[in-house]
């Protein structure tokens, strides 16, 4: 993930890994969302000034863009060598295009619990508390300690060196719990230079690619042999930025609000514009990130099973920049992940402070939460960052067609899903079912307890090795989905209100 949680700042007050406050964090739905303002009484202005436009664009990006994002575009080049275009552009489409779509649904429906609740208010709490745990304690917050272990570390005391991650990651979940008791100390100044020093190391090493020498790229392997594009678009998924903008997507529209763009059709223009610069600049970085992985792998072939994107990228350092400018680089992965650990951990304290302020009849503070999360995500940062990418995959796979399933129905909103609104429930549940069937089946195998009968029959389903299966139950969710809603409304005489009505209450 990349800064999602982040994003709760205003404008002025965010940055790199910048953790909320207390204020800032709770649902966006409590809030009045700025479309829902009427649009006749005083006059608005057309749009923003093109310094404030600047100003919400970085606010876009660095809701997006982390530390963490920088290790999946290498890992995918490395494997993919001579298919590396086709799987950028579909990691491009789900790693960019799904999450500025996804701050444009959450705005146009006003906060993210109202746009779930179209499903039901139960499940709008289920996916609140689930894309916290999967942005935070259970992968992203252990991502940053393993991400940057291997890229400072891993290079001088070699891989598979469990005492050097234990005491390692001891040392750094200890410093982020407590700058996490005061974490807008750490944003406002680390925050504001961790994005522009990225950015330009990236630059560094994409230059030095351009002019290493380096043998013409190999043929594509693994699951990139067969169909690139659509791995590509799978693998987008691990940055998890489509969950963070389901979330914590309202707050673009709230920053263009605060600057007096409240009318609906100009606020949303404006979330276009900012969308669409944020972007550009994350399509030229995964695409330059992805030509840096594909030099590496063609001087040192990226081991499928093994290696991880902080890997590709040492290797091309090394070679690059010899030992020292791997430490120079591994240091500024520290910094960078050690910012954005501090914010989610912050970010997670908060949320669960206000969701669940008694545990057994005893009352839980903030402080207490950062402890439980600094712990468990230390527990689960020592199995590494290979296994925590592995154990994600399914999780975000099941995940990842739940959301696009809201946002694409959130689309079409006005010509579409306001006229048959019971298509968000029944689309959701069935693509739901069979997306945490195969979760659960995956996961078990990932642990050693396979169940053959269930992965064989899920293998003959169409579209399943494309990981597209999900789009059957969808399309049929649709179906059943149009016609309940054409008999709720005909009970209710035509009136699809009530439709809907019944749809979210239950």
């Amino acid at each position: 993930m990349a800064n999602g949680a982040t994003s709760t700042h205003k404008a002025e007050s965010q940055g790199e890994g910048g953790a909320p406050s207390a204020e800032t964090t709770k649902d966006p739905a409590a809030t009045e969302h700025p479309a829902a303002a009427t649009t006749t009484a005083t006059a608005k202005p057309a749009g923003l000034p093109y310094g404030k436009r600047l100003v919400v664009a970085f606010t876009f990006f660095s809701m997006f863009f982390g530390a963490g994002n920088l290790i999946f575009p290498p890992l995918m080049g490395a494997q993919s060598q001579s298919a590396s275009v086709p799987a950028t552009i579909g990691f491009i489409v789900s790693a960019v295009g799904l999450p500025i779509l996804g701050v444009l649904a959450v705005a146009s429906a006003g906060g993210f619990e109202r746009l779930a609740s179209r499903v039901s208010p139960r499940f709008a709490a289920i996916l609140a508390f689930v894309i916290i745990m999967a942005i935070g304690p259970c992968f992203a917050i252990p991502r940053t300690a393993t991400t940057s272990y291997e890229m400072a570390i891993t290079p001088f005391f070699g891989e598979n060196n469990r005492l050097a991650l234990l005491v390692y990651s001891l040392v750094f979940f200890a410093l982020s719990f407590i700058l996490s008791q005061h974490p807008e100390r750490l944003s406002k100044s680390l925050g504001r230079v961790m994005g522009p020093l990225l950015l330009a190391l990236i630059v560094v090493m994409f230059v030095s690619c351009v002019f290493i020498g380096h043998g013409a790229l190999r043929q594509p392997f693994g699951e990139y042999a067969h169909g690139a594009l659509v791995y590509g678009f799978v693998n987008g998924y691990q940055t998890m930025d489509l969950l963070a903008a389901l979330y914590f997507g309202i707050v673009i529209s709230a920053n263009i609000s605060q600057f007096g763009v409240t009318e609906t059709r100009a606020n949303r223009r404006e979330i276009s514009i900012a969308g669409a610069s944020t972007g550009v600049l994350l399509i030229l970085i995964y695409s330059a990130l992805s030509f840096i992985g594909a030099v590496s792998g063609s001087i040192r072939p990226a081991n499928g099973k093994n290696d991880t994107g902080a890997t590709v990228l040492t290797n091309i350092t090394t070679s690059a920049f010899g030992s020292v400018g791997t430490l120079f680089v591994g240091l500024i992965f520290v910094l960078a992940c050690f910012n954005v650990c501090t914010g989610l951990i912050s970010t997670c304290a908060t949320y669960f402070e206000e969701h669940f302020p008694t545990v057994l009849g005893h009352p839980v503070r903030y402080r207490a939460w950062t402890v439980v999360f600094a712990i468990f995500s230390f527990v689960v940062s020592n199995a590494g960052l290979s296994a925590i990418i592995t154990v994600s995959l399914p999780v975000l796979g099941a995940l990842y067609p739940i959301a696009i399933v809201l946002v694409a129905l959130n689309l079409v909103e006005r010509p579409f899903s306001s006229r048959f609104p019971r298509v968000y429930f029944w689309t959701v549940l069935l693509v739901a079912i069979f997306s945490i069937v195969d979760c659960v089946v995956k996961l078990l195998a990932v642990f050693g307890l396979p169940v053959a009968a269930a992965s064989d029959a899920l293998a003959t389903l169409p579209l399943y090795g494309a990981q597209l299966t999900w789009l059957i139950p969808a399309a049929l969710g649709i179906v059943i989905g149009v016609v309940d809603s054409l008999i709720r409304s005909r009970r209710h005489g035509g009136d699809p209100s009530k439709a809907e009505g019944v749809a979210v209450s239950e």
